[in-house]
């Protein structure tokens, strides 16, 4: 049995993007779930099964009460922050295509720049009563507690071990703006960067500066996914799941994997390599790429990771417009976490399936490659999909 190409997402749906919704994060869901379904013309009460993350403070029964959805089958939630977002889509599919559910819908919704902010001191991460919690007691006492200081460990070695510069992780920012700025749906929309720009942004903790950072953002995105077979009677294009893979490398932490002989994100490597398995594809058939980007430096690793290029090669890679529209792989068509939206990557898989169904505002040419990679967050056990025309 393989899970390939027996599943896709036919439905996609989102709120706007802000930095104050004004709404409760139940809202949103239910906003994002509503769009979603009216998109492939799916009832409600059709749904018998939710995917979310862990961190969703949208609980399946209240979401399902809201939209007036019936008995429901079949649920599941993914942990690790951002890594959960393609493996809510594997869990779909696989529900979808073993027959435990008819139709899943994969959802995320949170008020995350005006509510709790993820990218401040968070007390109740190293109070958390499980072993993440455990984890973090080791750093956050030292005062290593915000993201943007757990990464900037890994970039400042990364750029030790190959050499790699502030302005080479400043590309991945000026792309993704670019980007951004001919997405109407982007907070950036209309606000490009230049490479001085990011040069110029201030230090948020070295060697990462302001643009190097993703957003903080109030919004909701959801997804339905059905069986293949129900996909071809929708008027919706559906995007297949030709391949969905989760990762954790070995004496994995969260976001402070330190004390392995490599300090980079093997994690990747572990989804990169089942993604590549399970499809029978190539970095070489990828025509283009979404990867997650809540900060730049990730971004040049997974590529390396991938296998788009070899170790410490990225910094070369990402030169002369490599990952603009028109280059040699496109990345983030819809301007990213750091220029359209930071919904958890749940906006990235959205892009993928517009590339796949021709309604992107920066569409990538899929007639010879009919496919597109999307990752999930890294620095942490992750997830990864292949969706094909």
């Amino acid at each position: 049995m393989t899970l390939s190409n027996r599943a896709a997402i036919v439905g996609i749906g989102a709120t706007e993007f802000s930095k104050e919704s004004g709404r409760s994060e139940l809202q949103l869901a239910v906003e994002a779930i509503g769009h979603a379904l009216r998109d492939c013309g799916i009832a409600p009460s059709e749904v018998d099964g939710l995917t979310t993350f862990t961190m969703d403070n949208n609980s399946e029964i209240a979401v399902a009460r809201e939209l007036g959805m019936g008995e429901l089958r079949f649920f599941s939630r993914v942990n690790y922050g951002g890594g959960a977002a393609c493996g809510t889509i594997q869990q779909a599919a696989m529900a979808v295509a073993t027959g435990v559910a008819d139709v899943v819908v994969a959802y995320r919704a949170f008020n995350e720049r005006s509510g709790m902010r993820f990218g401040q001191v968070s007390s109740w991460a190293n109070a958390q009563v499980n072993t993440n919690g455990l984890d973090n007691a080791w750093s956050y006492p030292m005062g290593l507690s915000t993201p943007a200081g757990t990464v900037a460990m890994q970039a400042r070695r990364y750029m030790h071990e190959y050499g790699a510069t502030s302005e080479d992780f400043g590309r991945v920012a000026v792309a993704d703006r670019r980007h951004a700025a001919t997405n109407p749906e982007a907070f950036f929309f209309g606000k490009p960067i230049s490479l001085e720009d990011h040069q110029a942004s201030r230090m948020i903790v070295d060697p990462l500066h302001l643009l190097d950072c993703c957003q903080e953002t109030d919004g909701g995105q959801a997804f339905v996914v059905v069986s293949a077979e129900r996909a071809a009677d929708l008027a919706s294009t559906p995007a297949y799941v030709t391949a969905a893979a989760q990762g954790s490398g070995t004496d994995q932490f969260v976001m402070t994997s330190y004390y392995r002989d490599d300090i980079g994100i093997p994690e990747i490597g572990v989804v990169g390599r089942e993604l590549w398995r399970q499809s029978g594809l190539a970095p070489d058939d990828m025509p283009m790429a979404i990867l997650y980007d809540h900060f730049t430096p990730y971004v040049l690793m997974q590529l390396e990771e991938l296998g788009f290029c070899a170790r410490g090669e990225a910094k070369d890679f990402v030169k002369d417009g490599a990952i603009e529209v028109g280059g040699r792989l496109p990345l983030n068509t819809h301007g990213g976490q750091l220029g359209e939206a930071y919904l958890h990557g749940m906006n990235g898989i959205a892009e993928a399936v517009r590339q796949i169904r021709g309604t992107s505002v920066n569409p990538v040419s899929l007639d010879d490659r009919p496919h597109v990679l999307v990752t999930a967050g890294t620095g942490v056990p992750t997830s990864g999909l292949i969706l094909s025309r």
